[in-house]
């Protein structure tokens, strides 16, 4: 490691353009892409704005820590899933699923009584052509000025990165998997 003087003057300048929603990619193959939805959206929760949490790949009975915790504090976050592709037994369903889901989204993103609307793993139901491409861009396109939106999932479709304004990719170093490490409660689920 090489040790840094740290700087003495702010290395940007301040930003002179107006506020508005945003929106905000988090994908890669590396672990924290929910995990940095979730942060945003316990930020805004924070700042008494309303947030919205839609999970495409979760079960609406799902339990996980994130469905506990934001449950006690009052952010609504919902699944619209099956679960994972390969644990379905009927894929055709989980593609009516995630279309049904998106229409719930699309409602909560245009109606605009939210200031953050997460989509949480709404990249594989898109990958998959579960969903319309172009009804999702023209929905990000059409919004709200008010309303942010998180996208999170791998292989993010590059014409949601171009129309996005915030773009981070999580890259994969090493995983805990890999080393035969199962998930650990409170950290993966």
């Amino acid at each position: 490691m090489q040790v840094e003087t740290p700087p003495t003057t702010k290395p940007y300048a301040k930003a002179e353009g107006e506020r508005r929603g945003i929106v905000i990619v988090y994908t890669g193959d590396g672990k924290g892409k929910s995990t940095a939805a979730f942060g945003l959206a316990l930020r805004a929760h924070g700042r008494a704005k309303a947030v919205k949490i839609y999970q495409f790949m979760k079960v609406p009975s799902a339990r996980f820590g994130e469905h506990r915790m934001f449950e006690t504090l009052g952010i609504p976050i919902e699944g619209l899933g099956d679960g994972f592709s390969w644990k379905s037994q009927d894929l055709e369903h989980s593609a009516q699923l995630a279309r049904n889901g998106w229409e719930k989204a699309k409602s909560a993103i245009l109606g605009g009584d939210y200031f953050l609307v997460v989509l949480d793993e709404i990249t594989y139901p898109l990958i998959y052509g579960w969903l319309p491409l172009s009804d999702v861009l023209e929905t990000l396109q059409t919004r709200p000025a008010h309303v942010h939106v998180v996208l999170t999932g791998r292989r993010c479709p590059p014409e949601i990165v171009e129309r996005a304004n915030t773009v981070t990719e999580m890259t994969l170093v090493k995983h805990a998997f890999q080393a035969g490490i199962p998930a650990q409660r409170g950290i993966e689920d």
